[in-house]
């Protein structure tokens, strides 16, 4: 996986994550009788694919000119996702009034695990920033 540039090996893995666990997640809301790809299921696995990968690229992008303020930039790419659910998913999960444990995990295991491979990634971005300029 060394010949495979560290945007690619990002990509690689959160799909991969992303994928098995949507799979369980469908096959676990199944199992417990709830539709399997109800409450924006799809759209939030998707969603946070793109935006974890978009924040990955957009600091890979900016590693060199700005990479004193790398940190806040992650922090509002955070920000960024957090508008977004707002926007696009509270409403819909909070028309009942109530947000279910269901629509709850819709949103925050794919948020969850696409943060984990995020803030890997950004870690080993500023990891070889360091070594190629050290202080």
């Amino acid at each position: 996986m060394k010949n495979i540039s560290f945007l690619g090996r990002c990509l690689i893995l959160l799909s991969l994550v992303l994928s098995i666990s949507f799979g369980i997640h469908a096959l676990l809301r199944t199992s417990n009788g709830v539709s399997p790809f109800g409450d924006l299921l799809i759209w939030s696995y998707l969603t946070n694919l793109a935006l974890a990968f978009g924040i990955v690229v957009f600091i890979h992008s900016l590693r060199h000119k700005m990479k004193t303020q790398l940190g806040f930039l992650f922090i509002a790419g955070s920000f960024v996702k957090f508008l977004l659910f707002f926007i696009f998913f509270y409403p819909s999960f909070t028309e009942d009034e109530r947000i279910s444990q269901s629509e709850f995990s819709s949103f925050f295991v794919p948020y969850f695990l696409a943060l984990l491979i995020e803030t890997y990634f950004t870690a080993v971005l500023l990891k070889n920033l360091e070594k190629e300029n050290p202080l």
